[in-house]
């Protein structure tokens, strides 16, 4: 298999990247938009990594609400802490996008029988990063979640995005529903805030791209 370009496989060289894939522990599969990757309740051995497209995680809670907890696109890996613990999945990891998915056996990569390889100590200092990352992510939504009001959440979102394009001008990876989803608020209530925050020259937005004229 060609050499994949993703954060678990960082500082591998490619002679460690094909005695890994020697091991037949790598699958490649494609899935449509709409399509469950994964979902809550499975317990995995795998960690997926987007070769192409984005995946959503995604958490129905018991009276059927949905909320989007993050947006993982091409490059990126997830589901790697339960691949590594073995517990059920709490959540669903649904395609955003057409997308190609690669899959590695991680828990048998990380079995002891391997410790003695070059490439052991790299993955898992690779997982344990892209684990950190994580946390770092779900932190942010729980900022962006935690005003009482609409407009709040949009603001630390909309913010929070600014910065990390380095400019007011930038787009998201959610349509309205999923952003309402986000931000666990409706998307009817959103879309009129939305539109009061663009009447009083807060900011413009067309689809997914939006430009702030001033701080939020």
């Amino acid at each position: 298999m060609k050499r994949i370009d993703s954060p678990i496989f960082k500082n591998l060289t490619a002679e460690e990247f094909d005695e890994i894939d020697s091991l037949k522990l790598l699958r490649i599969q494609s899935y449509k938009k709409g399509d469950m990757i994964l979902s809550a309740g499975n317990v995995i051995c795998e960690t997926c990594i987007i070769l192409s497209g984005s995946v959503n995680i995604e958490n129905i809670d018991f009276n059927g609400n949905r909320s989007i907890l993050d947006n993982v696109t091409a490059g990126s890996a997830f589901a790697e802490s339960y691949a590594m613990c073995g517990e059920p999945m709490l959540v669903d990891a649904i395609a955003s996008r057409d997308c190609e998915i690669l899959f590695l056996d991680l828990h048998a990569l990380m079995s002891p029988a391997n410790m003695d390889k070059s490439w052991y100590c790299k993955i898992m200092r690779n997982v344990l990063d892209i684990s950190v990352r994580k946390n770092l992510i779900l932190s942010k939504r729980i900022l962006c979640t935690s005003p009482k009001t609409i407009r709040g959440r949009l603001a630390n979102y909309l913010t929070a995005q600014s910065l990390a394009a380095g400019s007011t001008s930038f787009r998201i990876p959610f349509d309205r529903q999923q952003l309402a989803d986000y931000l666990n608020t409706d998307r009817s209530a959103l879309s009129k805030e939305l539109g009061r925050m663009r009447d009083e020259g807060l900011l413009d937005f067309e689809k997914d791209r939006f430009t702030l004229h001033s701080e939020l």
